[in-house]
Parts: structure tokens; sequence; C-alpha cells
């Protein structure tokens, strides 16, 4: 069945940076869209970016424009997320998806497969 592992979560100052990593296992990903997520206590989960694991196409919400990347390594069956110039309200959990292929865009779909979450917190 598919795993997705988060990892790289932690503490950091505002204005410093964070790579968080998404370990899928499972099948191969050959037509899907990978996603990020994130989750603030007390609020719903939102969208943060997702890559199409193929051709690499991304796609990113307004607020992390021009800060966080999203990439993918094929070989190792990982999605990354760089995060730079990160902010106190960046705070939340951060969970990875996979979607099947839906033949949409953007990916704003329901997603099949999630991770566990890795906590970000940033201090002011």
């Amino acid at each position: 069945q598919v795993q997705l592992v988060e990892s790289g979560g932690g503490l950091v100052q505002a204005g410093g940076s964070l790579r968080l990593s998404c370990a899928a296992s499972g099948r191969t990903f050959s037509g899907y869209t990978m996603g990020w997520f994130r989750q603030a206590p007390g609020k719903e989960r939102d969208f943060v970016a997702a890559i199409t694991w193929s051709a690499g196409v991304t796609y990113y919400t307004d607020s992390v424009k021009g800060r966080f990347t999203i990439s993918r390594d094929n070989a190792k069956n990982t999605m990354y997320l760089q995060m730079n110039s990160l902010k106190p309200e960046d705070t939340a959990v951060y969970y990875c998806a996979a979607a099947r292929y839906r033949g949409s865009w953007p990916p704003n779909f329901e997603y099949d497969y999630w991770g566990q979450g890795t906590q970000v917190t940033v201090s002011s």
C-alpha cells in the first residue's frame, strides 16, 4: 500500500529556512499529483503547493509564492518543500499527500493518500 512519510520539520526563527521531505513508497507515482498541505492550531487544513510527479509542473497558494519551492526526485521517490523567509504564520503541521490522475488543473481536488504530518514552528 502507499506510504508517505514526512520529515524535516522543527523550530526556526522568523526569516529562517527549513526543507521538508516526503518519502513515498508502495507503488510507482507516474501520473500522480503530489501536494503539501498545512494545518495550524484551530484552523482547517489548507493547500500549500503541488507538483505533478512526471512532468514536474508546480502550483502554489498565493501566500507562499516566492518563498517556498516544491520539487521531487523521481529516482529517490521523494518530494521536497524548501521553505525560505519563514514567518510565524507559517507555523503548522505540514502534510504531504498524493492524488491519482484527475485530468484537471489547478490541483484543487481530493487527495487519496496522506502522510502523518511534521510540525513546523516559526518563532518571532
